[in-house]
């Protein structure tokens, strides 16, 4: 092939990836590096292909090969610093980005992503420090407070953390609201009616539906804005004068304030207050009926829900969910029955692979989030990845298993087997990014064990 041909080459390969043709810029990719494995930019290209894919690992390779051909390159050590970070190799991702700022000082994304590491680290304090130092310089950047905000939520700042928090609507992936209503400014709602509006996950609204009563304690009327899987389930949530998912045209209101805000009634700026208890669940009767009949079979068997994955639109989910063939050792433990909880797109492969004639499928028929609540009251056990199953069971009071990776939701933290907010999940954390086999290593041998205790305590009564 001529050089102008593989020249072409390498041009259709990068439109076709600007293009957003993933498949046609793959196979022209692969073409090209055949015949020009030398060429570190387009090794760095395929990376960035590869990690808008989730196929991290290989991304991480493809960009190691770029950065060995050109060390020199800031855009390429900057793509290797991202990949890094995505994969928890913080202390190196940091060096990385730490060279670049001494030929770019004023690279601002480089000094969020550093404070960002640091909180991927645990060291919580080191990067509200840090990032309070990057503010200074660049007192208008979204990113470096949006970061500050998360390690004052993982160091439990909250009061701090709830406040800096209101930049998420400068970032990228919060659009601001457009209502002909006032929002809420942090002053007097005394006999007001205040429309809560939601935002983020569904978790998100069972996380934060706690705080309802200390709203309602400031005002005459709380509407409450849910999502519809939601609604059966919140239906009488204590705080709440209304729940529903419009808003009836009869209904006058004074002002509305975002889901996350509410605990900045809660939170003083001193970062004073308690946690309030996880809120209590609305369970229909027929829903109730529902769960019994699925678990009636199993009589006399230890059950246990298990869910493997979140929301597969959500970024960081390759990263908190696992496949669903980790919970096949589980399947072997005498006396137990698992039950997936699971509805989404990963259930085809569940499926597929015959999973589902061992662990039975229970939520593929769910009609919304009340029908998954009511499953789980009937289990021993559930066992989670970090998703809204979690923050339903914590709030039922369900014995909980969360399986978290390295970097967790900062209600988690980086440390500890429990959380402050959901007082009786156990916790289980990766020793080492992706590694999910010794998370379920130690699952089993716990599971063994309470299964024992619960065969001796069915003997004794």
């Amino acid at each position: 092939m001529r050089p102008t041909e593989i020249d072409a080459l390498r041009n259709r390969a990068s439109a076709a990836h600007r293009a957003g043709k993933i498949a046609e810029a793959r196979a022209f990719y692969a073409r090209y590096l055949a015949l020009r494995p030398d060429d570190g930019g387009i090794w760095s290209n395929v990376g960035a292909l590869l990690r808008s894919q989730q196929q991290h690992t290989l991304a991480l390779r493809a960009q190691e090969r770029a950065y060995a051909l050109m060390p020199d390159a800031p855009g390429l050590r900057n793509n290797l610093a991202n990949i890094l970070s995505d994969l928890g190799h913080y202390d190196r991702s940091i060096a990385l980005r730490e060279e670049i700022l001494q030929r770019a000082p004023q690279d601002k994304s480089q000094r969020a992503m550093i404070g960002r590491c640091l909180r991927g680290l645990g060291r919580y304090s080191d990067a509200i420090d840090y990032l309070k130092a990057a503010e200074a310089d660049h007192p208008d950047d979204s990113e470096i407070k949006l970061q500050r905000a998360f390690a004052e939520l993982g160091e439990g700042r909250y009061g701090e953390a709830f406040r800096t928090y209101d930049v998420r609507w400068q970032s990228e992936e919060m659009t601001p609201r457009q209502i002909d209503l006032p929002q809420w400014d942090g002053g007097d709602l005394a006999g007001k009616t205040v429309l809560v509006l939601p935002e983020q996950g569904f978790g998100d609204a069972v996380l934060f539906a706690r705080f309802l009563p200390a709203l309602r304690q400031h005002c005459a009327r709380v509407l409450f804005l849910a999502e519809r899987p939601l609604v059966r389930l919140f239906d009488g949530l204590d705080g709440a004068d209304w729940v529903g998912t419009e808003l009836p045209a009869t209904e006058k209101v004074d002002c509305w304030i975002n889901l996350m805000d509410m605990p900045l009634l809660v939170f003083g700026a001193d970062n004073s207050g308690v946690i309030p208890a996880p809120t209590c669940l609305n369970i229909p009767a027929d829903s109730a009926t529902r769960a019994k009949a699925i678990v009636g079979p199993h009589k006399g068997k230890f059950k246990i829900g298990v869910v493997w994955s979140g929301s597969a639109t959500y970024k960081g989910n390759s990263f908190r969910s696992f496949s669903h063939r980790q919970f096949h050792p589980l399947v072997d433990v005498p006396d137990v029955q698992l039950f997936s909880l699971y509805k989404g797109p990963f259930l085809e492969a569940f499926v597929a692979d015959g999973t589902s004639l061992l662990i039975q499928d229970t939520a593929s028929t769910d009609r919304d989030f009340a029908d998954c609540a009511a499953t789980m009251q009937q289990m021993d056990l559930i066992i989670t990845a970090d998703t809204a199953t979690a923050h339903i069971a914590g709030s039922l009071g369900v014995p909980t298993w969360v399986l978290l990776h390295w970097d967790p939701f900062w209600v988690f933290r980086h440390s500890g087997d429990t959380t402050d907010w959901y007082p009786e999940m156990q916790l289980y954390r990766q020793p080492n990014p992706l590694d999910w086999d010794s998370v379920f290593a130690k699952v089993e041998t716990d599971l063994r064990k309470r299964v024992t205790k619960w065969k001796k305590e069915q003997k004794r009564g």
